[in-house]
């Protein structure tokens, strides 16, 4: 019982410092990288989450709400998504590349990478995908997912600029928000672990 007294109370303890300091906006912001709104000719874009296989997941639908912005904005000759099937009948990017025609992003303009299930995967299909292109490429993905992302993508031998979008760190402006993307946070931090013992990065 001593044991779980002290457990539960660490657990709260943590809760309280992470909802009452802005520890998860400093996390997010070092992982995130400098914020540049980079431009460019190609916009590689990286599929996040479904559900089921069949609708867009939260993270995968915000990075698609800012690549249809990024478009419209900065004159992105073409966008690339990269995502394959997560245990549903469509691939993320498919999914992806259908809210962006919705979204008004011409299909014409849009290229599929639908067989990676990690970003290891991503970095190296898309990087073989690219390899003979000399245009200028931007890396669009979630603040807290960009520092292993841009590095696993250059480790696979493609230069990309980093265009991270605020997710973790916009999540941390509402108190109700800072522990789940401390959660997201952690895991990222441990994925990052992961991948450097891997030599991935």
């Amino acid at each position: 019982m001593r044991s779980l007294r002290r457990a539960l109370t660490f657990a709260g303890l943590l809760v309280v410092f992470v909802s009452s300091t802005p520890l998860v906006r400093w996390w997010a912001t070092w992982l995130s990288g400098p914020w540049t709104d980079a431009k460019g000719e190609i916009l590689v874009v990286l599929a996040g989450s479904s559900m089921d296989g069949t609708v867009l997941g939260e993270s995968s639908y915000l990075r698609a709400v800012y690549a249809a912005w990024a478009y419209k904005q900065d004159g992105f000759r073409q966008i690339l998504v990269s995502g394959g099937v997560a245990g549903g009948k469509a691939s993320e990017a498919s999914l992806m590349r259908d809210f962006l025609v919705a979204s008004g992003v011409p299909a014409s303009a849009i290229r599929l990478e639908s067989l990676s299930t990690s970003t290891r995967e991503n970095a190296v299909l898309v990087s073989r995908m690219l390899a003979s292109e000399t245009s200028r490429k931007v890396l669009l993905t979630s603040d807290f997912h960009m520092f292993r992302a841009s590095r696993a993508f250059r480790k696979a031998g493609l230069e990309i600029i980093p265009r991270p979008f605020p997710d973790a760190i916009k999540r941390s402006t509402r108190w109700m928000g800072r522990w789940t993307a401390f959660l997201t946070l952690v895991e990222e931090t441990v994925k990052i672990g992961y991948y450097f013992a891997r030599g991935w990065i």
